[in-house]
């Protein structure tokens, strides 16, 4: 048994060697089912082609490492020199979980690919990356946000509420993309952006979604007692989701969101916000316009 939370500390969501252990049967599997991820890292390798500066000393904090580097040379980034991986599977498992194995201000860029929604601590995660860059280093996240699997986990909370008259949570929460850049800046990052790619996969039957989740790592790793499902609910959740989230040809959507995340470690060379009242010109000149007063608006 763990050792309860201290009252600081932040609410346990997931159980780190339950998810440890969804990685672990993934890892053989990942492959057949990586398309995400690789969408993911393939978003993350295009940016660094728009940015003209070289990254000698990158650092992949995946949950399944290798996968960035080896899309990122097919997508030809021609500045990424070699990429570092965390060798702890606990620490990949579950980000924040333990100190980042990383020195402070050691690193270039550092990448996490579809791994940061597994944190119990999501801006202690992003401020421990934040303080192991160098100043001006770059951090490119992507995690899955709120309206991932919102069909699956609609459809299993109404059926188990149904058959069993209660329900127990099946389906991870997901960060809210709104909150992206706030908690980028809490974290302690200069010029944060957000950027939200929403993908609808197709499949035959509840089964096949299920098989590419556990084939993913993805599958519920929530803390707590967990209760299996029952096949009469198992049943049922998969007569609500055809009824409900089928298209005419029989196959079934699953949404997934991804909220890819770019902050960078401050440095004097970056641009900043003009300090309040410094304009020159006033707005009304810049636009060739005349400026109404409150007096001729009312």
């Amino acid at each position: 048994m763990s050792a309860p939370a201290s009252p600081s500390a932040p609410p346990r969501l997931f159980d780190p060697r339950r998810r440890a252990a969804r990685l672990a049967r993934a890892a053989r599997r990942f492959p057949d089912a990586d398309f995400l991820h690789r969408r993911a890292a393939g978003h993350m390798a295009q940016d660094l082609e728009f940015i003209l500066r070289d990254f000698d000393a990158a650092v992949d904090v995946s949950a399944h490492p290798g996968l960035f580097e080896a899309v990122a040379r097919e997508e030809g980034a021609a500045r990424l020199g070699a990429v570092s991986v965390i060798e702890d599977a606990a620490v990949r498992a579950q980000p924040a979980a333990a100190h980042l194995p990383v020195a402070d201000g050691s690193a270039d860029l550092i990448v996490s690919v579809l791994s940061l929604h597994w944190s119990d601590d999501l801006p202690g995660a992003l401020a421990q990356i934040r303080r192991a860059l160098k100043p001006d280093g770059l951090f490119l996240g992507a995690l899955f946000g709120g309206t991932t699997l919102n069909e699956l986990r609609g459809v299993l909370t109404e059926a188990e509420l149904e058959i069993t008259g209660g329900a127990q949570a099946r389906v991870s929460p997901f960060a809210d993309g709104f909150d992206g850049a706030a908690l980028l800046q809490r974290a302690g990052f200069a010029l944060p952006a957000v950027d939200v790619d929403r993908i609808t996969v197709r499949y035959p039957d509840l089964p096949a979604l299920v098989r590419d989740l556990r084939a993913m790592g993805e599958t519920s790793a929530l803390a707590g007692p967990a209760r299996p499902v029952r096949r009469d609910v198992l049943a049922r959740a998969a007569a609500l989701y055809a009824e409900r989230h089928a298209d005419p040809d029989g196959r079934l959507r699953a949404t997934f969101e991804i909220i890819h995340l770019t902050g960078w470690a401050p440095h004097d060379s970056q641009p900043k916000p003009a300090r309040r009242g410094s304009a020159t010109v006033r707005l009304a000149d810049a636009l060739n316009t005349r400026e109404i007063t409150g007096e001729e608006g009312s």
